[in-house]
């Protein structure tokens, strides 16, 4: 059975653990600060890198020390008032501006799928294993706005799919199930660009019956027994865009296919609230920073004859 000490580690991600102790390694090694802790020490060390770090930086660091001090009984320096004053001033004297991945629109997607298709006709086996996989990882990913840590958490277990018919997935932890619950998603079988057919050609070519549905594959052709991490996932979906010879592939990230969907979606006219109950967001403002809106006064040049559809395209 396990112990109190194995539910501590498992309530807390392992990218959390990373970040938290890349942030002590910061503050004691590379600035050469002291734990625990005092709060003038802190407001000091956020100030020495108010310029060279971003403010979302800085809060994460600050997570980090605020969590080893918690965990040590120790009290909470992070927390004092004229740390947050601090805090508040390098926002304000130092303002950045949020870096948001390239959208995957649809036609990139049809450039993405094709390139794929012509590796799977005429490439190496391992090479047509590979592209397989990643056909059903770019179409699972887009159709149902998966992050890639969603995609690696998926398990064959979890998935039904019926060719023609539709697939039910389940994930049992993301980003925002802060609850632990998981959650119920359903995707759609399509004529053009199916997810549903692109998961049950990767199950079978890798014949997978349990486990992990993302895995690694080596030069030899060997699919891993675990899961791919989400920041291998990342870097398949811009080497695809590469392979794919996509404009600007170094600015698609694992969000790309999240974006993507979201874009597509709101031109297809889905409003608000639907599209946040398909994609899981709770609040407006997280749905509208991945939506990559058309320029509103597209249409009004080109009624003025200033541009042409193609300068807007």
């Amino acid at each position: 059975m396990a112990n109190i000490e194995d539910y501590l580690h498992a309530a807390t991600r392992d990218n959390t653990r990373k970040s938290y102790r890349a942030a002590i390694e910061h503050f004691e090694v590379s600035w050469g600060g002291f734990l625990p802790a005092t709060a003038d020490s802190i407001t000091h060390y956020i100030a020495d890198y108010a310029d060279s770090l971003s403010i979302n930086t800085l809060r994460q660091r600050l997570a980090g020390i605020a969590a080893w001090h918690q965990d040590q009984g120790f009290p909470d320096p992070t927390k004092a008032p004229h740390v947050k004053k601090v805090l508040k001033g390098i926002a304000e004297l130092h303002p950045t501006t949020p870096k948001q991945a390239k959208p995957i629109q649809l036609h990139h997607l049809k450039q993405l799928i094709s390139t794929l298709d012509q590796t799977v006709q005429n490439g190496s086996q391992i090479n047509g294993l590979q592209a397989i996989r990643d056909k059903a990882l770019l179409l699972m990913g887009f159709w149902r706005a998966f992050r890639s840590d969603e995609l690696a958490r998926l398990c064959v277990e979890h998935v039904q799919a019926e060719s023609g018919k539709g697939m039910e997935i389940f994930v049992p932890r993301s980003k925002g199930d802060h609850s632990r619950l998981g959650r119920h998603y359903k995707a759609p079988a399509l004529k053009q660009l199916c997810p549903v057919e692109a998961y049950l050609d990767w199950i079978h070519a890798a014949q997978l019956g349990k486990g992990p549905v993302f895995r690694s594959i080596n030069r030899w052709g060997h699919i891993a027994d675990t899961a791919l991490h989400p920041v291998s996932i990342l870097g398949i979906i811009k080497q695809c865009c590469i392979r794919a010879e996509i404009d600007e592939a170094e600015f698609f990230s694992s969000h790309s296919l999240r974006r993507g969907f979201a874009t597509w979606a709101n031109t297809q006219g889905w409003d608000t609230k639907s599209l946040m109950e398909y994609v899981g967001w709770k609040d407006v403002q997280s749905a509208m920073r991945y939506i990559e809106v058309a320029d509103p006064f597209s249409q009004q040049l080109l009624a003025n004859g200033q541009t042409t559809k193609a300068d807007v395209d």
